[in-house]
């Protein structure tokens, strides 16, 4: 489990932050991934209910559980989930082993 998705402190500490505004039925997040984006795939991060979630892989750190999505596995062994702020943006930043390749601007990967 813990093998395919490293959650580290700093996101861990972030998504505490949203989740105590999230709807009332969330019970964490789900890590996902879209075909989506210059290289091929992008990343993808929601909110996860119960009744959505209960077969699916998961880190529990902090209180916080991150769900992997089944489909996006394959794609994320061995990967590091991390936030990143500096003076101009913040975001999660995935750090994957298996990425071939990113677009120009960030937002997308290839395998």
């Amino acid at each position: 489990m813990n093998k395919i998705l490293k959650v580290t402190d700093q996101a861990t500490i972030q998504l505490k932050k949203i989740i105590e505004t999230a709807p009332s039925e969330t019970i964490g997040f789900i890590v996902g991934i879209d075909k989506t984006g210059c290289s091929g795939y992008s990343y993808k991060l929601d909110f996860a209910k119960k009744n959505e979630v209960e077969n699916f892989e998961y880190i529990q750190q902090n209180n916080i559980k991150v769900f992997i999505d089944p489909k996006a596995t394959m794609f994320l062994l061995g990967s590091e989930m991390d936030y990143s702020k500096d003076k101009l943006s913040s975001r999660f930043v995935f750090k994957n082993p298996n990425e071939k390749s990113t677009c120009g601007c960030g937002e997308s990967f290839s395998i």
